[in-house]
């Protein structure tokens, strides 16, 4: 349970690399914390909402040397569009913080360092051992998967410097007390188990810089020694605090609203925040942070998002689609906050036609419209309703208590869905109760009706709010209100022209950007060929993929090797057109997961003719399996 502190509330997002534009995954994470800062404002509280980007990472660096331009432009670019998706997703963050400010980051990061240089924490020794540049991190080998990093599915590379260490070992007893304990928090349950086990498994020392000569000068030098740069993570998670001005002149911010209440991060950071981070702070003297909430990622249709596969999807195309709150408001009630969740346009379009349109849209202006067409916008409040109406509102008091407690809960979903149940109860009233009938038989019992409605409305819209905040906004706005807990169930002198809205509008699903057959199964421009590694293999074994009309999994012998290899192709090839024949394979592109089947190369296929039919590569004539192409 997130603890929220009586009067302040202090939320971060992670900071994230800014070596690629923002995707879909970076849009999760920022509207599901900025529904729970935005929640936290309902209630009262003094909210203070960090994100920001992070900016001296060495991958930065190798990103704007294959660019052949520099690091700056690259960082200043890629910022610029993360503030840019923090706007049109109506981001609702009080500061946001770059890792290259030399005012506002780097004196608090040089402060850390000498505060645990003090304690004796830091020393300086020459090392050997495997990086992975994706993690930014020296890795071990019970960290990796088949030789590869899990998180990035590459091989790490063998590094050996001189750097600078932090004495992370010495934290190790102290750390696991302190998370089994709950004093520092994790949550869901299941990633405090996976980070106790990662300390219990023993803990050592990590290091803390990199010679300036590696990562080419960029990012913060160290306290006293030009020749080393401080590690990127040491750098980062420094941020949660410095933005609010540790090391500067100026540390009323600190002192106001440090510690961190709630840290949202991804899992893939999971050790660097619940293990690096709070050892780092016990050093250095510092209160630690109260709870850490750690969510999934985001597949697309079945598979993980990457570049290779071309499914990356970049959320400024569909809130230009389909409009920020609708974007939001999929993405909070589709994705479950603590694993992982999938995204399609489909049921994108599915969610806003038949929960914001058909349900809570459609009750807002059926009563709106009944409002300003036989009232001229004008409702006068009751100080009694009827049993019927009684009932509901204390059916309404228990589904609020329990919408705070999902809250608390970082159950957002399931949140959502008390709300959807709550619009569908006034529905059925509405409905049942039928004010257009007595209108024109008992008008007072009419109005009794429509301001009851009201009432119950101003109630689902103040929840829907943290979720979808300019629909919400507007709809209380209507009323003359402002989103407020303190407004539920009050009596309240409406304003008299109150106009009949429609929220949200249905999608047509031929307005939808329909997918080429190329890209529904995943085909690769030609300008990326030259980064591929081709091989010819053969099928050993197909079948078709229960609950999916287009995938097909394929046991596919390379000679030296095997793998499995999942490709929507079925609309094309019938398994039994596939089993032991030869076709040429991309193998050296990321894993992807496709409805649960690990996909562990892809198989080549082109577009023939002007119906856009699939057609998979193969040799001419039957070659050794594992022939390289090039």
């Amino acid at each position: 349970m997130v603890h929220f502190a009586k009067e302040k509330f202090y939320i971060t997002t992670a900071i994230p690399y800014v070596n690629a534009p923002p995707h879909i995954g970076h849009a999760l994470e920022f509207v599901q914390t900025d529904a729970i800062a935005r929640f936290a404002r309902l209630t009262g509280r003094d909210v203070f909402f960090l994100t920001g980007t992070d900016e001296n990472a060495q991958k930065n660096v190798l990103s704007a040397e294959a660019l052949g331009i520099p690091v700056k432009d690259l960082v200043d670019k890629n910022t610029a569009e993360f503030k840019h998706i923090l706007k049109i997703l109506q981001v609702s963050n009080d500061d946001f913080i770059r890792t290259t400010d030399k005012k506002k980051h780097w004196p608090g990061v040089e402060k850390l360092w000498n505060l645990c240089l003090k304690s004796g924490d830091i020393y300086k020794k020459t090392y050997s051992g495997l990086y992975c540049v994706g993690c930014e991190a020296f890795v071990t080998e019970k960290d990796l998967e088949n030789g590869l990093c899990p998180e990035h599915q590459k091989p790490p590379e063998i590094v050996s410097e001189e750097n600078y260490f932090f004495k992370l070992s010495k934290y190790q007893k102290r750390l696991e007390e302190l998370i089994e304990a709950d004093e520092l928090e994790i949550i869901p349950e299941s990633r405090k188990n996976e980070v106790l086990s990662f300390i219990r498994s023993g803990l050592e020392d990590f290091s803390v810089s990199r010679p300036t000569k590696r990562v080419k000068g960029w990012g913060v030098p160290v306290p006293g020694d030009d020749s080393q740069i401080v590690y990127v993570w040491y750098d980062a998670l420094a941020n949660y605090i410095t933005a609010l001005g540790l090391g500067t002149k100026d540390e009323k911010k600190v002192k106001k609203y440090w510690p961190a209440d709630l840290h949202v991060i991804g899992k893939g950071i999971i050790r660097f925040h619940a293990v690096y981070w709070p050892a780092m702070l016990l050093s250095a003297g510092i209160e630690l942070p109260k709870t850490i909430f750690v969510h999934g990622y985001i597949t697309v249709e079945g598979q993980k998002m990457s570049k290779s596969l071309g499914n990356v999807i970049n959320p400024k195309d569909l809130v230009e689609r389909y409009g920020s709150d609708a974007v939001r408001y999929f993405m909070l009630r589709e994705i479950p906050p603590f694993s992982d969740g999938d995204f399609s346009e489909k049921a994108l379009v599915k969610r806003i036609n038949t929960e914001l349109v058909a349900n809570y849209s459609n009750l807002y202006y059926r009563v709106t419209s009944f409002i300003e067409r036989n009232f001229r916008g004008n409702v006068e409040d009751f100080d009694e309703f009827g049993d019927e109406e009684g009932e509901i509102e204390e059916f309404f008091k228990g589904k609020i208590e329990q919408y705070k407690n999902l809250m608390d809960n970082v159950r957002l979903n399931e949140a959502l869905s008390l709300v959807l149940e709550l619009s569908s109860r006034l529905n059925k009233y509405f409905q049942d109760r039928q004010p257009w009938a007595t209108l024109k038989t008992d008008e007072t019992e009419c109005k009794r009706t429509i301001a009851f409605s009201v009432r119950m409305i101003n109630i689902i819209s103040t929840l829907f709010y943290p979720f979808i905040p300019s629909e919400a906004e507007e709809a209380l706005e209507n009323f003359n209100l402002k989103p407020s807990l303190d407004n539920i169930g009050a009596r309240i002198k409406y304003r008299p022209d109150i106009k009949g809205i429609m929220l949200f509008k249905k999608v047509e699903e031929k307005n939808m950007e329909k997918k080429t057959k190329k890209e529904e199964v995943g085909l690769i421009p030609f300008k990326e060929f030259k980064k591929m590694e081709f091989r010819i293999g053969t099928v050993l074994e197909a079948a078709a993929i229960e609950k999916s009309e287009k995938l097909v999994k394929m046991d596919v012998d390379f000679g030296g090797f095997k793998r499995q290899v999942v490709a929507g192709i079925r609309p094309f090839y019938t398994p039994k057109e596939l089993a032991g024949k030869q076709f040429v394979f991309i193998t050296n592109l990321e894993h992807a997961k496709m409805m649960g089947y690990e996909s562990e190369a892809m198989v080549l296929a082109a577009v023939e003719g002007d119906d856009e039919n699939v057609v998979l590569l193969k040799p001419e004539k039957k070659v050794k399996d594992g022939t390289m192409i090039s």
